[in-house]
């Protein structure tokens, strides 16, 4: 067990908090695991009604632990990081997140699978993945058009521009705003209690409902992304990107073609 998931339970209400706020809630291997293979547990367990994911009062997460994420490459969808997309995309109770500050590429695109989506005024989500010489992940490239439009989903996934919590609320990402990282997670854990005293069945009857449509050709577009995020962290581009960012300097594409 990694202690950069906390697992906290209260009653029917499961919490995943990230917890490395050293490294800005950086996600590596084994954070995903832990993640996944609480959504696999609980998915079953019927004493939990609702899980929320949230990091610290300051940041969500910086995304992916770059040093971690280059040591052992997600060349294959068997991979930490697919295990946890796969059970958060088949996870069939309500899941609510809570976001303050950063949430950087799957810190954002994971947002796009869960039920309800609180988000503090100061949050920075952003999707920088064509800028680190890869490409969009977890749905993103087929569920952005179509919420956004193709050409504001164009500046947040080929140019990786950010946006912040009021943007996100008004765009359908989040189901709200809140001033601040502790008023951000009240608000998201009084909304998930909510779901503990619903009729679970027609709970998970009406989510299943409302993700049917499209629901396989979403799951299409992860493994095709998957697939071709897996190649990519191999091409010279990526290679020099993720070089960069560790070496802190700017990335040199001039050479390519």
């Amino acid at each position: 067990m990694s202690e950069h998931v906390l697992v906290e339970r209260d009653g029917g209400l499961l919490t995943l908090r990230l917890n490395r706020p050293d490294k800005m809630n950086a996600l590596t291997r084994a954070m995903y695991s832990q993640m996944a293979e609480a959504l696999d547990a609980v998915n079953a367990d019927s004493s939990v009604r609702v899980v929320l994911i949230t990091g610290g009062a300051e940041c969500f997460t910086s995304g992916n632990d770059v040093a971690d994420f280059l040591e052992v490459p997600p060349t294959t969808l068997d991979s930490p990081v697919f295990h946890f997309m796969r059970a958060l995309f088949d996870f069939s109770k309500p899941v609510v997140a809570a976001v303050s500050g950063p949430a950087v590429g799957i810190g954002t695109t994971l947002l796009l699978h869960c039920d309800l989506v609180y988000v503090s005024h100061d949050a920075k989500l952003k999707m920088p993945f064509v800028n680190l010489g890869l490409c969009p992940e977890f749905g993103s490239s087929l569920i952005l058009p179509r919420l956004l439009g193709q050409a504001k989903a164009a500046e947040l996934l080929l140019l990786g521009e950010s946006f912040n919590g009021e943007q996100a609320a008004q765009w359908g990402i989040a189901s709200g705003v809140l001033q601040g990282g502790p008023a951000t997670l009240a608000k998201a854990r009084e909304m998930a209690r909510r779901f503990i005293e619903l009729a679970p069945s027609a709970v998970a009857d009406s989510k299943r409902l409302m993700r049917t449509p499209g629901r396989e050709e979403l799951r299409k577009a992860i493994e095709e992304e998957g697939a071709l995020f897996g190649q990519r962290l191999r091409s010279p581009e990526a290679i020099e990107a993720l070089s960069a960012f560790l070496q802190r300097r700017k990335p040199d594409f001039s050479r390519f073609v």
